[in-house]
């Protein structure tokens, strides 16, 4: 089994966010389910609006890479873009296709492995993609297919995540230090603990290097309630962004 069939796998028994420990009794992928599926993402995830500016793209023609849940794709659909998503998994397909018709809207959806994409070159305004590519087995392989489909001048808006963080401390502080292996890196902690196998975290350097084929790009490091929720509020409010899981992406072709 390939890495990313091992990743197929895990995504395919519960999308990104709609686990019951946030939807509890409600019924799954009901209209009150996926309102507190978006309700959470946006709690937890505020910074998402501000990074990708949903409103401002009106009109274009978008590509999310990783759909999961559909919660951001319903926003780009609602701010009137035209609409393709692609996703390695058959949940994350029905999840969205149901989600976008309960409120009237519609997108071209496939399930496909994102190292390949089978779209035209310079066929999109923009690619989107928050939380996905660093769970892939060659996360290059799938940033220069978001080169290839961009049109010149295209923009690229997404989020990876950091090797290091306080988040990522946590899962190292449960997995290695208390169980005697203080010795495991945060590079072993991500892949094999954070979400599904095979995760990676990058620097900001890093992800400017990968990106580096784009004619300008933007990182910026992210403090969120993923990696504050095990700390005390009086402690963590002042935890600075640079100790953050998140890093957000927005490039230029």
């Amino acid at each position: 089994m390939t890495l990313n069939e091992e990743v197929k796998l895990f995504w395919e028994r519960e999308p990104c966010g709609t686990g019951v420990h946030i939807t509890g009794e409600l019924e799954r992928q009901g209209k009150e389910w996926f309102e507190q599926v978006e309700r959470n993402r946006y709690e937890v995830e505020p910074m998402i609006h501000s990074v990708a500016e949903f409103q401002r793209h009106h009109g274009k023609t978008m590509l999310e890479v990783g759909i999961g849940a559909g919660t951001d794709h319903l926003q780009w659909t609602r701010a009137g873009l035209k609409c393709y998503g692609v996703d390695l998994t058959d949940a994350a397909i029905a999840t969205t296709s149901k989600r976008l018709a309960l409120y009237g809207f519609s997108s071209e959806l496939r399930r496909i492995d994102a190292e390949i994409l089978p779209f035209e070159d310079s066929q999109f305004d923009l690619v989107y993609s928050w939380g996905v590519i660093h769970h892939s087995e060659h996360p290059d392989r799938i940033v220069a297919e978001i080169l290839r489909v961009l049109k010149p001048g295209g923009r690229f808006i997404g989020m990876l995540y950091a090797a290091k963080s306080v988040g990522v401390f946590n899962v190292w502080v449960k997995h290695a230090l208390l169980k005697g292996r203080p010795w495991l890196s945060f590079d072993y902690i991500n892949w094999h603990y954070m979400e599904s196998i095979g995760t990676k975290g990058y620097n900001t350097k890093e992800l400017l290097r990968m990106f580096a084929m784009f004619s300008e790009t933007e990182v910026r490091q992210w403090i969120t309630e993923h990696d504050k929720h095990k700390w005390p509020s009086w402690v963590s409010r002042f935890f600075p962004d640079s100790w953050g899981r998140f890093i957000s992406i927005r490039a230029t072709k």
